[in-house]
């Protein structure tokens, strides 16, 4: 790989040795008259509990980790931000808290993303808010595993009352993720947006796979006419190098605006590459006109599916520890360059050999901006650009971005100015790289650094009265929040799903809630728990992906299980009895030393067993069913 100092000048010389002789010769006609699609934006998708850690950073890292995300001209600059509605049930690595358990039970503030939402509006006033949903509460589905209800109307109609009291402005709604979609009840939710006075958002279909939807518009005329955007999952192929982004000619000929609605899946510091081919190509193959990534950022446990996907990773709210990956540098060269509402000029949007360009204008002024890419160059190659009728004959700012390099000093350098001649210009793009040429100016890279990373020290506790979150607590089922306490004074911890969500794709979704350093070793756990009726409680330790390890169950009738559990949820008791009563309130705790665990209830021994399968992981506290259950007082230590 070559070093910084190395790119630098290389960069420097395209731009001063006019007469170098490179491969290839392209010209890229930058035509300001061109026909050309409406540019959506770019951005990404804070769901499956992806965002959950990001609350709890300190400052300054948290303000720091949200400019990285959303400030304009300092990082990826997103123009689209896509949030989950939550349902209290398993959406990838966790569950987000519904905002109506019950009909009518209208709840505002519970939740994260209301808060990242405004987060991301403070930072820019012109950014898009889109929602979608993954599951529901039990009501919704009137008892079956499905959205597709007149209760789903009201739901989200609720929800985007909750918007407006959070002063959020959603421009796009969706209706259940990747699960097809509902002809009629697209119809009539458009209907019931336009009723309610929510005319102006715009509705996404259907968020699923392999453009199946455009039949089912191609046979329902009102389920095409209550469409907006044509939304797809992957269309660049799911965990690959996107190198194809093409649509059918039924999707480019529909008469709507096509999107790759959620795309990436891919490591922070590993999908850069593909994220900037997905961007451009994504127009020039597909004619795509907004691009989403999932995730927006990593805030969840280290070890959880998908560890590491998203633009940044902040998953250390403990040491403010955060970590920026070129993700964040290719989306600056799109966003930072355009806006929602620029113009793409097709005459400027190609393949070139390697590659690919995307040109794009704002829609009432002169600027323009180009694009290029060439990462699957070879050699290097000239690019020579004509730039005509109306648009700007500004000097051209460049940028460029190495997306495999992990050395920051690789992305998003600022190579300086071009001054074209009689709108002519000609720069040799090197391969492996991203390039934009802009007469818009504005740009910058954020200089804020994070502290380095260190283990969770012990002891910690949590008394539960200070809510209504507690901090680092992340759900994996249900829903656990600060609560009265029953029997005790003072607030406690409470799971307060009572009834199965509408689920979405069968993930395991019993009510559970982990903490923790993912490599804590030796330790006491030690809980207050009571269950509100028939049911067990469950304590654990050295807990990996949320569900392996060593567990402390208690059964309202007095029933205890020391068991070890897999990562399938298949799980060997190691040893089990009774203790008088299993209901009230008692104190379990768990001490994994070594390769021995000792189990003790109201201060009382239980056993002591030797297993050794399991040596690191986190706390969790868990009920068997969908019921209220309590918890107080949590202790780890040493």
């Amino acid at each position: 790989m070559r070093t910084a100092a190395a790119f630098c000048l290389a960069v420097l010389l395209t731009l001063t040795m006019t007469g170098a002789s490179p491969a290839a010769q392209t010209r890229i006609s930058v035509d300001g008259s061109a026909a050309g699609r409406t540019f959506d934006g770019l951005g990404a998708l804070s769901a499956g509990a992806s965002s959950r850690l990001l609350i709890d950073y300190p400052e300054p890292q948290r303000s720091q980790i949200l400019d990285y995300l959303f400030k304009p001209g300092y990082g990826a600059n997103i123009q689209l931000l896509k949030i989950e509605i939550g349902g209290d049930t398993n959406s990838t690595d966790g569950s987000e808290p519904s905002h109506e358990r019950a009909p009518g039970a209208v709840d505002c503030g519970r939740g994260y993303e209301w808060w990242l939402a405004e987060q991301a509006v403070k930072r820019n006033p012109g950014i898009k808010l889109g929602a979608l949903t993954w599951g529901t509460p039990g009501w919704v589905g009137k008892g079956k595993q499905t959205v597709w209800t007149n209760e789903f109307i009201d739901y989200q109609l609720s929800w985007m009352r909750c918007a407006k009291q959070h002063h959020l402005n959603i421009d796009y709604l969706g209706g259940w993720n990747e699960k097809g979609n509902d002809p009629g009840w697209y119809t009539r939710f458009r209907a019931a947006l336009d009723e309610h006075g929510y005319r102006r958002v715009k509705l996404v279909a259907d968020d699923s796979f392999n453009w199946d939807v455009l039949k089912d518009m191609g046979k329902d005329k009102a389920f095409a006419r209550a469409v907006d955007v044509v939304g797809q999952h992957y269309p660049c192929g799911y965990l690959t190098e996107h190198t194809d982004c093409t649509s059918p000619k039924e999707a480019k000929t529909a008469g709507k605006p096509l999107w790759a609605s959620e795309q990436g899946s891919q490591r922070y510091d590993l999908g850069a590459t593909a994220l900037a081919r997905s961007i451009n190509r994504g127009y020039t193959d597909g004619r795509m006109t907004g691009n989403i990534n999932w995730a927006l950022e990593w805030s969840a446990y280290k070890g959880l599916p998908f560890d590491g996907d998203g633009l940044l990773e902040a998953n250390e709210p403990w040491s403010g520890h955060y970590a920026l990956g070129a993700s964040v540098w290719v989306l600056a060269q799109t966003t930072q360059f355009t806006a929602p509402g620029w113009r793409y000029l097709d005459s400027g949007s190609t393949r070139i050999p390697g590659g690919s360009v995307v040109s794009l204008r704002e829609p009432k002024g002169a600027d323009w901006s180009s694009i290029a890419e060439t990462l699957n160059a070879k050699t290097p190659q000239r690019l020579a650009f004509q730039v005509s009728n109306g648009l700007s004959d500004a000097p051209v700012h460049v940028r460029a971005t190495k997306p495999d390099s992990d050395d920051p000093r690789d992305w998003f350098t600022d190579a300086g100015t071009i001054s074209p001649q009689n709108g002519k210009f000609a720069f040799t793009a090197e391969p492996g790289m991203v390039y934009s040429f802009s007469t818009k100016g504005g740009q910058g890279k954020g200089s804020a650094s994070a502290p380095a990373a260190h283990p969770w020290q012990l002891p910690y506790s949590e008394d539960f009265e200070h809510g209504p979150t507690p901090r680092y607590l992340s759900d994996l089922g249900g829903s656990f929040a600060n609560a009265p306490c029953t029997g005790r004074s003072g607030h406690c911890l409470r799971q307060e799903v009572d009834r199965q969500p509408v689920q979405w794709n069968k993930l395991h979704n019993a009510p559970k809630t982990v903490i923790g350093d993912p490599d804590w070793t030796d330790y006491t756990v030690g809980v207050d728990a009571r269950l509100a009726a028939k049911g067990t409680v469950d304590l654990g330790a050295r807990v990996v992906n949320g569900t392996s390890g060593y567990h402390l169950l208690l059964n309202s009738d007095g029933g205890w299980q020391l068991v070890k559990r897999t990562a399938d949820g298949t799980q060997k008791s190691l040893k089990e009895d009774r203790i008088g009563s299993g209901n009230g309130w008692h104190r379990l705790e768990l001490r994994p030393r070594g390769a021995r665990v000792t189990a003790t209830v109201d201060g009382k021994q239980l056993a002591t067993v030797a297993d050794p399968d399991y040596t690191i992981g986190q706390v969790s506290l868990g009920v068997d069913g969908w019921q209220h259950a309590e918890f107080d007082n949590l202790r780890v230590t040493r």
